[in-house]
């Protein structure tokens, strides 16, 4: 049974991907969920958003020079999503495994950060998350909430159990949170730090934390980016890096044993679709640093 093909259902296509399945290296699927938002909500038409966002903005890269429509995209759509949160998370962990299963590159859009506890569950070797993301999410439950997007972190660090969990562009976290982190070595780099140093430096030092031997699954929330450069997100928070800091620390990352990547929490509404461009761009340019990463690196 293809669960990719039982729980999703046709949508626009990511930068007017027109690869299948079979011949495909990365697998785009939407998310669109928003059951736990606790200020803007709306990010459940943010896959729809991001990708008429794709098809409306050039996909050339000048870090790599690659085009996107060179590589090898295959967009399954979006999820069937339940009304029932871990309904959701079971058919998105069943999807991701499939995926993975394959040998193929899952690239989920959300939709709130709870997606990735489902995605990381669909992981069946020992790995690394590395989160981009002004809030911690560890805290052990959130308006009466065990699972939602503020204690995401904090379940896949219980129930998941990954190596390490690195979280960077950090500036709001709570004294749990904090104490938490400290307790169990979860690493965090601000984005005063970030703000403070050289894009170069910042991704030395995640490249030392995320080591080169585990799989690595790379989250990246939207509000990990200032107001200014994405005003469109569920839980904005002033102070965060611009949108060539985050792409330049991407730049310079070991992607060799990238297995997942997700983009989340974008609210569209709340703008006049600049952050949908912001999103879509970010997933352009990360596609093609793998790419080009692997070429160099792998081939």
């Amino acid at each position: 049974m293809s669960y990719l093909k039982l729980y999703t259902t046709s949508a626009l296509k990511f930068g007017g991907a027109t690869c299948g399945f079979k011949d495909s290296e990365y697998v785009i699927i939407g998310v669109p969920i928003d059951y736990t938002s606790s200020y803007r909500s709306g990010s459940r038409f943010a896959p729809s958003a991001i990708r008429e966002a794709s098809l409306n903005i050039e996909d050339l890269s000048f870090r790599t020079w690659k085009n996107v429509d060179d590589l090898k995209i295959h967009d399954a759509g979006d999820l069937h999503v339940s009304a029932n949160v871990e309904e959701t998370l079971r058919r998105i962990e069943l999807v991701t495994d499939e995926v993975l299963s394959m040998r193929k590159t899952p690239i989920l859009i959300g939709g709130e950060h709870t997606i990735t506890l489902g995605s990381a569950r669909g992981m069946r070797e020992d790995f690394n998350v590395l989160c981009f993301d002004a809030h911690l999410d560890l805290r052990d439950e959130y308006m009466g909430r065990k699972i939602s997007h503020a204690t995401v972190m904090r379940r896949i660090h219980e129930d998941v159990k990954p190596q390490h969990i690195i979280m960077v562009g950090t500036r709001a976290a709570c004294k749990e949170e904090i104490a938490y982190a400290k307790k169990n070595r979860i690493c965090f780099i601000s984005s005063y730090e970030i703000n403070c140093k050289k894009p170069d430096d910042i991704s030395h030092k995640i490249n030392k934390l995320i080591g080169e031997e585990k799989p690595l699954y790379l989250s990246l929330d939207l509000d990990v980016l200032d107001p200014a450069f994405a005003p469109a997100v569920q839980t904005p928070e002033p102070e965060g890096i611009s949108t060539y800091q985050l792409l330049e620390i991407i730049s310079n990352l070991n992607l060799e044993r990238l297995l997942i990547f997700d983009l989340v929490e974008a609210t569209p509404h709340y703008d006049s679709g600049v952050t949908a461009i912001v999103a879509a761009k970010i997933i352009f340019e990360i596609l093609s640093l793998i790419n080009d990463f692997r070429d160099k690196h792998i081939a």
